[in-house]
């Protein structure tokens, strides 16, 4: 299984592409704005993730600076 996103403001050109991969047997999904935003926020934990131990006072301290 393979998987493309595509991303346009026009309703029209979306709508275009959406009938014409489902003639050719392609499955569609749009997604909402908050499945987008869970999305990225999934990536950015996944990418972010250090395993390094954080010391949280101290990190704290620094955001209130």
């Amino acid at each position: 299984m393979q998987t493309v996103i595509l991303n346009s403001k026009s309703k029209s050109d979306i709508k275009l592409l959406t009938d014409l991969a489902k003639k050719i047997g392609v499955d569609t999904k749009i997604l909402s704005e908050s499945e987008i935003e869970e999305i990225g926020l999934s990536h950015a934990i996944k990418t972010g993730r250090t395993r390094e131990y954080v010391d949280t006072k101290k990190y704290i301290s620094k955001l209130r600076k």
